[in-house]
């Protein structure tokens, strides 16, 4: 529930969820004038706790323990890997959504590396083959909800992302996380064309979304490694938020202290925010998200509001505009 109407505030004026629980499990948190808390900041409160027992590298945030509810969807049956591999947007190779699964192809996965730097106290490069290794693996089945208006439940494979994060240790500079895509007109042919988006591809979150234990680094789908067509070897998956928030094919985190300028606001600011919230009740500028089309249903569904993770989300947004979080 969103409490006031008001004009957006800077992220810097937040803080951040992660943070305030794991103050609350140390000291308990207490109310101050009107709700501020005073908290330490992030690489000073990470290093006062230390590396938890759980192997998340002393990052609070990843400590949050997830009900069952939030890994699954109960009572919706995933969607066949033929029709998520199948239709897909990924505009670095074509359009057109069932071209991509043919085009995609193409793309050399192996070697691939992915970057951590910006406002940490450790960057870090790592190799795709050694995430496993760092971060083991676990199953989530999430829904993901296209801001066109089409949904499906994907069963994904992967670590949450604030495992990554804390390994680069953020500062407290740190307020933003942008994605960087992979850059590579050779192989990925809708990166030739003139006009349109601006490649590489950028994504990026609020520094308390990403470390959000929902958050997910997902490097596979339906128990084996992620398909080409859908952001192999590493996408990010923000289940809350519409499909283009999720960023494929990562090459590059960095943690930044300024909001930086994302892909789709710079091609379209009018529609296509900068939240990417899933919210039935803030429309399109061309269509309404009141309802959406599961793939392999006939008759639409309602949308659900953050896309059915409000229980767990919901406090992110504690006193902003819905209609500024599209």
């Amino acid at each position: 529930m969103f409490l006031r109407r008001r004009p957006d505030v800077r992220a810097s004026e937040l803080s951040p969820e992660w943070v305030m629980q794991g103050r609350r499990r140390l000291v308990g948190a207490s109310a101050i004038g009107g709700g501020a808390l005073l908290l330490p900041g992030v690489a000073s409160l990470a290093r006062a706790v230390g590396p938890s027992s759980t192997g998340t590298e002393g990052i609070l945030g990843c400590s949050v323990a997830l009900p069952e509810s939030a890994r699954t969807v109960a009572g919706e049956a995933p969607t066949p890997l033929a029709d998520i591999s199948g239709y897909n947007n990924y505009y670095e190779f074509s359009s057109d959504k069932r071209a991509v699964r043919v085009l995609a192809q193409a793309l050399t996965v192996s070697p691939w590396t992915i970057t951590v730097d910006g406002e940490v106290e450790q960057p870090l490069t790592v190799d795709i083959d050694d995430l496993q290794r760092l971060f083991g693996s676990e199953e989530r089945t999430y829904r993901l909800r296209c801001v066109e208006g089409w949904s499906l439940v994907a069963p994904w494979s992967g670590f949450g992302l604030c495992r990554l994060l804390g390994r680069a240790r953020p500062t407290s500079r740190a307020r933003f996380v942008e994605f960087t895509s992979l850059h590579r007109p050779s192989e990925m042919i809708g990166q030739r064309v003139a006009g349109g988006l601006q490649w590489p591809y950028r994504e990026a979150l609020r520094i308390d979304e990403a470390m959000h234990p929902l958050t997910f680094a997902a490097t596979g789908l339906y128990g084996a490694p992620l398909p080409r067509q859908n952001g192999a070897p590493l996408r990010i998956v923000v289940p809350w938020k519409y499909g283009f928030k999720s960023p494929k094919a990562i090459t590059r985190i960095r943690l930044v202290n300024e909001r930086p300028r994302t892909s789709w606001v710079a091609a379209a600011p009018s529609e296509y925010g900068f939240y990417g919230n899933v919210n039935p009740d803030v429309a399109h500028p061309r269509w309404s998200q009141a309802r959406e089309n599961r793939i392999g249903e006939l008759r639409k569904r309602p949308t659900l509001f953050l896309n059915g993770y409000a229980a767990q989300v919901a406090s992110l947004y504690a006193g902003l505009d819905p209609a500024t979080l599209f």
